[in-house]
C-alpha cells in the first residue's frame, strides 16, 4: 500500500513536471513567434495614400474636353527611405507630377495628377465612374540613392504595389465633402510646388550690408578727391 502511494506521488510529481516544461515551450515557441511578426514588420515598406474618400479612388473634377487635376498624399510610414511611383491604364492622357520620388522616414509629399477629360459620344451621359486606373508602387533603398525609374525595372522582385485607385468624376455644380477635399488637396499641392521653387536660406554670415556701408563710403571719398581737384584747378 505505501509503495502504492509512493508511486502515485512519483506519478503526479512528473506529470507537474511535465505540464511545466510544455508550458515553458509553448511562451518560448509564442515569443519566438512575435518576435519574428515584429522583425517582419519592421522590415515592409509601407506608404500611406490620403486621397480624397474613399482611398481607393481618385477623384477629378468633371469638365469636358479640359485637362483636369487631382491631388494624392503620400507619406512614408516605415523607418527606412522609400522610392514611389506612379503608373496608369491611360498614359496617353493622364500624367503625374512629380512621377515618383524617395522619401525620408515620415516624410510626406502631395503629388497633382493630370488628366484630360474627353467629350462624351453622340451626348451619352456621364458615366461618373472610370476604368482608367492607378497604381503606386513603393521600393525600399539605401538613405543616399538618387530617383531614377530604372530603379522599380532594375528591382522587381522587391517592388510593392501600395495602392489601385480608380478615377471617380465630381460634378463640379454640386458641392460635396470628396469635392471640397478635394480642392484643399490641389492648394496643398500649389504650395508645396511653390515652396520647392524658393531657393534655400543662406545660413551664412550676411555680407551685404557691409559691402553697401564700403560702396558708400568709397563713393563719398571719390565726390571729396573731385571737389579737391576742382578747387586745385580753380585756385591755380
Amino acid at each position: 500500500m505505501k509503495n502504492r502511494l509512493h508511486q502515485t506521488a512519483e506519478y503526479g510529481a512528473c506529470s507537474s513536471s511535465r505540464s511545466e516544461t510544455r508550458i515553458r515551450r509553448r511562451r518560448l515557441l509564442l515569443l519566438l513567434l512575435l518576435f519574428l511578426i515584429i522583425s517582419i514588420n519592421n522590415d515592409t515598406v509601407t506608404i500611406t495614400i490620403a486621397s480624397s474618400i474613399p482611398s481607393n479612388k481618385l477623384y477629378f473634377p468633371y469638365e469636358s474636353g479640359k485637362q483636369v487635376k487631382s491631388a494624392i498624399k503620400i507619406k512614408n510610414t516605415s523607418k527606412s527611405h522609400v522610392a514611389f511611383k506612379f503608373q496608369t491604364t491611360e498614359p496617353k492622357s493622364c500624367f503625374m507630377r512629380p512621377p515618383g520620388a524617395i522619401l525620408a522616414p515620415g516624410e510626406s509629399i502631395i503629388a497633382t495628377v493630370f488628366k484630360f477629360v474627353e467629350h462624351p459620344e453622340n451626348n451619352e451621359k456621364v458615366d461618373q465612374k472610370s476604368k482608367v486606373k492607378f497604381k503606386i508602387m513603393s521600393l525600399k533603398v539605401k538613405e543616399a540613392t538618387d530617383y531614377v525609374s530604372e530603379l522599380f525595372d532594375e528591382q522587381k522582385d522587391q517592388v510593392l504595389v501600395e495602392q489601385i485607385l480608380r478615377v471617380v468624376f465630381l460634378d463640379v455644380e454640386h458641392p460635396s465633402p470628396a469635392l471640397e477635399k478635394l480642392n484643399r488637396q490641389l492648394a496643398e499641392a500649389e504650395a508645396e510646388l511653390e515652396a520647392r521653387k524658393q531657393p534655400p536660406e543662406d545660413s551664412g554670415p550676411k555680407l551685404i550690408g557691409e559691402g553697401l556701408v564700403i560702396d558708400a563710403w568709397k563713393e563719398r571719398r571719390e565726390r571729396y578727391l573731385a571737389r579737391q581737384q576742382v578747387d586745385g584747378v580753380d585756385s591755380a
